[in-house]
C-alpha cells in the first residue's frame, strides 16, 4: 500500500469544489436571512429620470420556498444553461473537423513556419478581438485553442489558460463597442443625464484607449504564457494523444484543403453580406428594431443572439466535410456520422462539472448575495469624500472586488452606475471614463470567478487535459498572473489618460 507522504498535495476535484460552493451558499443564505440582512441603493427610474431607492434582501435557501426552488428548478437550470447546449452544439463542428483531419493539417500549415510564440500572439490576438460576440466565444476557443497546442506539440492545458484569459480580458477591450458595451452605456447614459441633460455617448468613444489596450495586453499575455504557464504546466504526458511528425502535406491534404476553402468562402460571403446594413439584397439578417449596429447584430432579439453557436457550428461542419471529401478521409455516411461524435465521445465528465457549477450559479443567483454585496459597495462609494486619481483606483478595485460574486456586468453596473457615474462626473471625471474604469476592473475579475458560468467550461477542459493534476484552485491560480500584470496596465493606463487629458476615442473625452 502506498504511504501518503506530507510533501503529497490532496487536489480537490472539480466536482467537489462546485458541491462545497454551494453548501456555503445555503449556509450563509440562511444565515443572512436569520439576521435581517439588507440594503437599500439608489438607483435611477427609466421612465421619469429620477433617483429611487431599491431595497435587496437575501433568499434564504433554507426556507421553505428556497427547498421548494432548489428541487423544482435544478433540472430545468441544467437544461437552459448556455453553455451546455452551446459546447455540445459547437464540439459537433468541432469533432468533424478534427477527425477529418482538417484541424491537423490547417494547424500545420498555419504553425509550420511560424515561431511558437507568434503562433500564442495571433491567438490572443483573436481571443481578445473575438470576446465583442460575447459569452458564446468560450466554447469555441476553448476546445479548439487546446488542440491548436496539441497539434503544435505542446499541452493543451497552456492553449486552454491562454484562451479563457485573453477571452475574459478582451471584455474590458472592445476596439469596437461590444453587446455588453452597448447595453452598459444605455445605462450610463441615464445615470448622466441626472447631471447632464440629455448626455450621449458614441459607438467609437474609446476607439484610441482600446488600441493601445489591445497592444499591451496582447504582448504581456503572450508573454506570460511563454515565460510562466508554459514552463509551469510543462509538456504533455498523455502518451495515447502524441501527434506524429509531418514534413509536407500530400496531394490529397492540399486538395482537401481546397474543397473546405471553396465552400467555406462561400458561406461566409452568405453571412457576410446578409450582416451589412443598406446594401440591395442584403442586411436579411440584422435586427432593425436597434439602433446601434452591434445591437442589430448581437442584441436580445436579433438573429444572432439566438443562432451565433449553430452558425460557427455550420462553418466548422462545412470545413470538416468538405476537407474529408476532398483528402479521400470521408468515404462514406457512416463516416459523417461517426466523426460528427468524435469530440463528444468523452464529454461525460465535462456535463457533469456543467451540472454541478450551473447549480451553484443558479442558487447564488437565487439567494441575492452577490446582488446584497454589490449594493453595499455602491453605497460605500456615495459616501467616498475624494476625487482625482485617488477616486479612480477605488472605483477600479471596487469594481473588481464585486465580480466574484455577481459576475454579471450588466446586473452590477445596474446597481453601481447611479453611484459611480455621478460621482466621478462630479470629480471631473467623464461618463464614458467611469464607465471603462469599471469594465476594465471587471474584465480581470471575471477570469477569477466560478460563479461565471463559463468559468466550468474552462475548468472542464482542464480537468479533460490535466487529469488528475488540476483542480479549481489551480485554474484560478493560472490566472493570477495575467490579472496582476493587466490591473497594473489599465490603471497606468487610465491614471496617464486621466492627467493628460487623452480623448478615449472619437468624440470622447476622459476629464469635463
Amino acid at each position: 500500500m502506498k504511504k501518503f507522504k506530507r510533501s503529497d498535495k490532496v487536489i480537490l476535484h472539480p466536482m467537489m469544489t462546485f458541491i462545497l460552493l454551494t453548501t456555503i451558499v445555503v449556509i450563509a443564505s440562511g444565515i443572512l436571512d436569520l439576521f435581517g440582512a439588507s440594503v437599500t441603493y439608489s438607483s435611477i427610474n427609466s421612465r421619469t429620470g429620477n433617483f429611487t431607492s431599491t431595497l435587496i434582501t437575501v433568499d434564504s435557501l433554507f426556507s421553505l420556498s428556497g427547498i421548494k426552488y432548489i428541487f423544482s428548478t435544478t433540472v430545468k437550470n441544467f437544461a437552459d444553461f448556455a453553455p451546455l447546449s452551446s459546447l455540445l452544439i459547437a464540439l459537433i463542428g468541432i469533432g468533424i473537423m478534427d477527425r477529418s483531419g482538417f484541424l491537423d493539417t490547417t494547424f500545420f500549415v498555419f504553425t509550420k513556419k511560424l515561431n511558437k510564440t507568434f503562433v500564442t500572439f495571433l491567438l490572443v490576438v483573436l481571443c481578445l478581438l473575438s470576446s465583442i460576440t460575447g459569452d458564446l466565444t468560450f466554447v469555441i476557443w476553448i476546445p479548439l485553442s487546446a488542440l491548436l497546442f496539441k497539434y503544435g506539440k505542446r499541452n493543451p492545458m497552456a492553449g486552454i489558460v491562454t484562451a479563457f484569459a485573453s477571452i475574459c480580458i478582451g471584455y474590458g477591450i472592445s476596439i469596437g463597442m461590444s453587446s455588453i458595451d452597448s447595453t452598459l452605456t444605455s445605462m450610463t447614459e441615464l445615470s448622466a443625464s441626472s447631471i447632464t441633460r440629455n448626455y450621449a455617448i458614441n459607438t467609437h468613444c474609446y476607439l484610441w484607449i482600446m488600441i493601445a489596450a489591445l497592444i499591451f495586453a496582447s504582448i504581456i499575455i503572450t508573454y506570460i504564457t511563454e515565460r510562466i504557464i508554459v514552463p509551469k504546466l510543462g509538456p504533455y504526458k498523455d502518451e495515447e494523444e502524441i501527434v506524429e511528425d509531418k514534413e509536407k502535406l500530400t496531394r490529397k491534404e492540399k486538395r482537401g484543403l481546397l474543397f473546405a476553402a471553396i465552400g467555406c468562402t462561400i458561406y461566409m460571403i452568405f453571412f457576410i453580406w446578409n450582416i451589412i446594413p443598406n446594401v440591395p439584397f442584403g442586411g436579411n439578417l440584422l435586427n432593425y428594431r436597434e439602433t446601434r449596429y452591434i445591437d442589430m447584430l448581437f442584441g436580445a432579439d436579433s438573429f444572432f443572439a439566438d443562432g451565433y453557436v449553430f452558425v460557427i457550428t455550420s462553418l466548422f461542419f462545412i470545413a470538416g466535410f468538405l476537407y474529408g471529401l476532398g483528402s479521400k478521409n470521408i468515404e462514406n455516411h457512416r463516416d459523417v456520422a461517426d466523426y460528427l461524435g468524435h469530440s463528444l465521445d468523452e464529454i461525460g465528465k465535462v456535463i457533469m462539472l456543467l451540472f454541478f457549477g450551473s447549480l451553484f450559479i443558479s442558487l447564488l443567483r437565487y439567494s441575492k448575495i452577490g446582488d446584497l454585496l454589490t449594493g453595499l459597495f455602491a453605497n460605500v462609494l456615495v459616501n467616498v469624500g475624494i476625487g482625482g486619481i485617488p477616486l479612480l483606483i477605488i472605483v477600479f478595485f471596487i469594481s473588481f472586488i464585486s465580480t466574484p460574486l455577481l459576475p454579471s456586468f450588466a446586473a452590477r453596473w445596474n446597481i453601481l452606475n447611479n453611484s459611480i457615474v455621478p460621482l466621478m462626473m462630479t470629480a471631473g471625471f467623464s461618463p464614458e471614463f467611469a464607465q471603462l474604469t469599471f469594465t476594465s476592473a471587471s474584465s480581470i475579475g471575471y477570469a477569477l470567478t466560478p460563479a461565471m458560468a463559463y468559468f466550468v467550461i474552462y475548468v472542464a477542459y482542464m480537468e479533460k487535459y490535466g487529469k488528475k493534476d488540476v483542480g479549481t484552485v489551480k485554474c484560478i491560480r493560472l490566472m493570477y498572473p495575467y490579472a496582476i500584470s493587466m490591473a497594473i496596465v489599465w490603471i497606468a493606463l487610465l491614471i496617464l489618460w486621466y492627467l493628460v487629458g487623452l480623448p478615449l476615442g472619437i468624440s470622447a473625452v476622459s476629464v469635463l
